[in-house]
This record gives structure tokens, C-alpha cells and sequence, in this order.
């Protein structure tokens, strides 16, 4: 049924205005953001058809962020409803150099973490669909998350889907020892493993060259292929991205060089455009450039989602070599 299902929690993200501190804040800016809700939207825009599986207070802050989703076209019919429960919120702290930007959680005891193994007809969700993707945050959120993300991890292979796995590590959220233990037995089911360098060596113990240990996580856990994204920091607001993907072979890219407007969903938007061009191409080469270059456009977009379109991907990577690639699109 769908091209994509993906499987996490959203939250409210409340920003101060101006770069102000939280305490200096009168005002904020909401915007509705999670990682799998951010790949699930990011896909969709560029062009597959997705849906986004969570569990949402059945009020009016759950309302609005099914009708964010709705809005960009991603499927909700697989949400499970909560009465009597929260929806989680973050604060983002945008910084400029020397302050690093900073995030605080409010998101305790929120509706997904309440979620139960048997809660979702992955059954239902998954008839049909090619491809399934979750992160590391959503087994951190309560140990009924970490058992409903087995749980789904098991029935995606059962419909034989392709999996997409984020490590995505939360320090907040868990300790690396119950990362690594709860999540080395969902790598079985996994087929596209995405890590930085920090949590792969953090979670799984492997450091050194990125290609070397995308190709021990490969062989250690029996992968397709495992992509390892590479972030320069310069100063708060620049930087560079790229990534590499360990398959048949080692993919390599070009290094975009960025200012970063909003540097949250960065890896999110990596995730989305490499899904999109695995399962419209079949090409890891393919993969690796529309995720590098989604992932740059996010970095100039506000909000946690990719505003970004296929066409606007395409352009990007034409112009990414050439002298001309900030002249104004007339």
C-alpha cells in the first residue's frame, strides 16, 4: 500500500525568537518535528508514497500534528489514539558562536511511550508496502517502545520489507550500555543501518576510518549496506556534510559546504532522500547523492522538516561543482 511506512514519536518543538535564551523568551515559535515523522514527510515531498505509524493524545496538540502530517500528504490512518495523555514537547536554544545551540526535552510519560506491543496492526500497515523505517530514539523512549520496535521490526521481514535503521543515540535518553543491548538484537532485521561515527563507536564499540567501520558493522550484523554520515563544524551556523554508504562497494561523495539556517533534521533529511532513490533507482551511488543533497537543502530550511522537492534536489546536485550554484533561479 505504501512505499514507505515509518514508526516514532513527534513532538512540539518550541523555539524562542531572535536567538534568545528560555528564560529571555516571551513568544515562541511551534513547529511540529521527530525523526520518523521527518523522513516520512521528507519522502513523501520527494515523491513516494508514506505513511507515519505513532500514538498521539486524542487532543487538540495530538490533532495538530496529524494534521501537519496530513498536510504534506503522509498517511495517518495507522495512529494509535491515547485519552488522558501528553504529547512530548522540545525547546530548541539557537545559538551563535561562541554558544552552541541547545535542546531541552519535556517528554516524559508522553502518549508513544505508553504504547503497547499489540496496539498496532502492523499486519495492516505493512500489506503492500516496500519499505519500513525506524531510529534509535523510538526503543529509547520505554522499554513497551523498545518491545512494540522489535515487534515491528519482526513484521516488516515477515512482509518482506526493506528495512531502514537509524542509530541515532540519545544521551538524554539512555545509557550506551541499554542502547547497545536492547538494539543489537533488532540489527538481525535490518538491512540499510544509518549511524554517525560518534554513535557507532558510542553503541557498537567500532571507531577508526568510516569505511572501515561501516564494512565491520556490515559483516558484524550481516547488512546490505551501512551508510555513515560525515558533518564538518566550523562555527555554529557552518559547516560541511556528506556521507558515505558501504555496499557491494565503497560510494563516495562531494562535500557540500553549508550556512546552516537549521542544522535539526539534518540527518532525517539523509535518511529520506537516500530511501527515496534506493526504491526508485535500486542504485546505492543513486542513494548516497539524493540523501547528501537533501540532506544540504534541509540545513537552509527552517523547522525540522524538508520543505525541499525532488526538482529541487536535482538542481542542487547538478549546480554542486559549478562556479554558478548561488546565482538567484530566474
Amino acid at each position: 500500500m505504501y512505499d514507505l511506512v515509518t514508526f516514532g514519536e513527534a513532538m512540539l518543538r518550541l523555539t524562542p525568537p531572535n536567538f534568545q535564551r528560555l528564560e529571555q523568551a516571551t513568544s515562541f515559535q511551534i513547529q511540529v518535528g521527530g525523526g520518523e515523522f521527518n523522513v516520512a514527510v521528507g519522502a513523501q515531498r520527494l515523491g513516494l508514497s508514506t505513511a507515519w505509524v505513532s500514538a498521539l493524545p486524542n487532543q487538540a496538540l495530538g490533532w495538530m500534528v496529524r494534521n501537519k502530517a496530513r498536510e504534506q500528504g503522509v498517511a495517518t490512518d495507522h495512529i494509535v489514539w491515547h485519552d488522558g495523555e501528553r504529547l512530548g514537547l522540545y525547546f530548541l536554544e539557537q545559538g551563535s558562536s561562541p554558544r552552541p545551540s541547545s535542546v531541552m526535552y519535556d517528554r516524559a510519560n508522553s502518549a508513544i511511550s505508553n504504547l503497547q506491543p499489540g496496539e498496532v496492526d502492523w499486519d495492516k500497515a505493512f500489506q503492500g508496502s516496500r519499505a519500513f523505517h525506524v531510529s534509535g530514539i523510538t526503543p529509547a523512549l520505554s522499554s513497551s517502545c523498545a518491545e512494540c520496535t522489535m515487534e515491528a521490526l519482526q513484521a516488516a521481514k515477515k512482509h518482506n520489507l526493506f528495512v531502514s535503521y537509524d542509530l541515532n543515540y540519545r544521551k538524554r535518553l539512555w545509557t550506551t550500555e541499554e542502547a547497545a543491548r536492547c538494539q543489537e538484537p533488532m540489527m538481525e532485521y535490518v538491512d540499510l543501518l544509518i549511524t554517525t561515527e560518534d554513535d557507532a563507536n558510542d553503541v557498537f564499540g567500532h571507531s577508526g576510518e568510516p569505511a572501515q567501520v561501516a564494512k565491520e558493522l556490515n559483516d558484524r550484523f550481516g547488512l546490505t549496506a551501512c551508510a555513515i554520515t560525515l558533518r564538518r563544524i566550523d562555527t555554529v551556523w557552518t559547516g560541511g556534510w556528506t556521507a558515505i554508504i558501504m555496499a557491494d562497494q565503497l560510494y563516495e561523495d562531494i562535500t557540500y559546504d553549508l550556512e546552516n539556517v537549521d542544522r535539526v533534521g539534518g540527518g532525517d533529511s539523509f535518511t529520506a532522500g537516500c530511501l527515496y532513490a534506493w526504491l526508485t533507482y535500486g542504485d546505492w551511488e543513486q542513494a548516497l547523492k539524493w540523501g547528501n543533497a537533501h540532506s544540504a537543502i534541509k540545513h537552509s530550511i527552517p523547522g525540522d522538516y524538508n520543505w525541499a522537492t525532488a526538482e529541487d534536489v536535482k538542481r542542487i546536485m547538478a549546480a554542486a561543482q559549478s562556479e554558478l550554484r548561488f546565482k538567484i533561479q530566474r
